[in-house]
Order: structure tokens, then C-alpha cells, then sequence
């Protein structure tokens, strides 16, 4: 399977700005991802997962300046802020402090929400493209294991995107890391 081209990620985008939903491999597992600010295509996307809006979703980024104005990074201690930030670009999910620009559906029953900065190839040209942080989460059914290359995805899954993006994981094999940035705690 090929890499994304410039006109895969061209198509993904456009896809993205009018609602659509992408199944697109990720460092560790193939993830499912719309427009957090799209309300109509995030809850189609929970309800391909059969998943409760109250777990919230992560957001995944290509650079951290893509998170301002989504998380609030002055009320984080700076040895937090610092640990964060090192960890990035890569398969490493913070739970950070939130700004109210990040809705509830986004949120779930959370204060905070999930964020990382990818370091896929695939996962970085698509945020880039987009211009804005995406909603990553596991191509599965809630309860079903996560997918780790493009055969592995249920059928369902795959009839119930709009797109599946070419590529391959980065080969980890499992989801992201997930950490409470105001703890340091490990979540997942």
C-alpha cells in the first residue's frame, strides 16, 4: 500500500471541510477522525464506534501551535508544560487543562481534553492540510480491538467512512499513551 499522495491528502481535506469521516493509519493503530467542530460529523463518527459522547475524544495535531486556543497552558505548572511538550511529536495523549472553545462533545463529561502531536507522516499532512487538529480515535467498534493495518478494519468501520486514507501504521501496534498533564498520572 502507498503512502498518501499530495492529492490523497488534498481529497481527505476536502472530505474533512464538508463533514466527512477518514479511517487513517496512525503510529500505533488505525483511527477514525472528522472535524472536532463539526458536531454532525463527530456524532456520526461515535455512532459508527457505537460510543457515548461522555468518554470524550482526543485531538490529534501537527504542531502544538495548532492547540492554541484549545487548551489552556496557563494553568499548568511549567515542569508539566515542559514534560508535555518533549513528549511531542509522537504516540504520547495529554489530558490538558481545556479553554471553552472546545465543545462538549468533544469534552464528554470531562474538564480537560486529549490531545497529541503526531508523529505519522500521514497523520501530520492530513492536520497540516486541514489546518486545525483533527479527532483521532481507534477505527473500531467501542469494546472491539484496535485495528493495526487497513485489512483488520470491521467491515462495518470501513463501509462507514467517508475515505480511507492510503498508508501503513508506523508500526507500534497499540493506541497512544494516555497521561493526565496536571498529574503526570498514566490513564492507558
Amino acid at each position: 500500500m502507498h503512502e498518501p499522495t499530495t492529492a490523497d491528502i488534498d481529497q481527505a481535506v476536502a472530505l474533512l471541510r464538508g463533514g466527512g469521516i477518514l479511517a487513517y493509519p496512525t503510529e500505533g493503530v488505525w483511527g477514525l477522525g472528522c472535524d472536532p467542530f463539526d458536531e454532525t460529523a463527530v456524532l456520526r463518527l461515535l455512532a459508527l464506534k457505537q460510543r457515548t459522547v461522555d468518554k470524550g475524544l482526543i485531538l490529534v495535531a501537527a504542531a502544538p501551535d495548532q492547540l492554541e486556543g484549545l487548551v489552556d497552558w496557563s494553568t499548568l505548572p511549567a515542569p508539566r508544560r515542559a514534560d508535555v511538550l518533549a513528549s511531542w511529536p509522537g504516540p504520547n495523549t495529554w489530558i490538558l487543562p481545556v479553554t471553552p472553545r472546545v465543545p462538549q462533545w468533544i469534552r464528554g463529561a470531562h474538564d480537560g481534553v486529549a490531545v497529541r502531536v503526531s508523529a505519522h507522516p500521514g497523520v501530520v499532512a492530513l492536520c497540516a492540510g486541514f489546518g486545525a487538529p483533527l479527532v483521532s480515535t481507534s477505527a473500531n467498534v467501542a469494546g472491539d480491538p484496535a485495528p493495526t493495518s487497513r485489512a483488520e478494519l470491521a467491515p462495518a468501520i470501513a463501509a462507514g467512512v467517508d475515505l480511507t486514507v492510503a498508508g501503513e501504521t508506523s508500526g507500534r501496534g497499540i493506541p497512544s499513551t494516555v497521561r493526565d498533564a496536571r498529574t503526570g498520572r498514566q490513564l492507558r
